[in-house]
């Protein structure tokens, strides 16, 4: 049985057969094969209410997988013009940004362009130069 919304509605019938011959909820994923899953991924979609980062927005950026994601917090601003972004408490919202890139095949491709792209933005390199530059600016130096 399937579920569906942020209530965990058991989906019932043809709705449920229908889904889950698309959909495989996977649960923890080996590191050393997310690469290979987002690769092959037609697109991520990654509604969540809160993160403090969204590397995982990142990850599949960096694979060339579009990205449907939340347009709250972190999400929003990892993402920027790169990613379908979608209210995470609306199936509907959620629903019609998957479907938007599930059926047109040039957004698809411009957004897992714009997506390494962006991804490119983020290093742990620069991330590590930023950090010790705050730290000399409380130090005073």
């Amino acid at each position: 049985m399937g579920y569906s919304s942020k209530f965990k509605v058991p989906l019932q019938g043809k709705q449920s057969s229908k889904l889950e011959s698309k959909v495989k909820i996977l649960g923890y994923v080996d590191k050393n094969d997310l690469a290979a899953l987002y690769s092959s991924a037609k697109v991520f979609i990654y509604p969540s209410l809160y993160e403090g980062f969204g590397l995982p927005i990142l990850e599949a950026m960096n694979c060339g997988c579009p990205v449907v994601t939340s347009n709250r917090g972190s999400m929003k601003e990892i993402a920027g013009e790169a990613a379908v972004l979608v209210d995470p408490e609306s199936a509907e919202n959620i629903a019609s940004g998957i479907s938007k890139l599930n059926r047109n095949s040039k957004l698809r491709q411009e957004m897992a362009i714009k997506g390494l792209k962006r991804a490119g933005d983020f290093s742990w390199e620069k991330t590590a130069l930023q950090t010790l530059e705050v730290y000399h600016r409380l130090i005073g130096k």
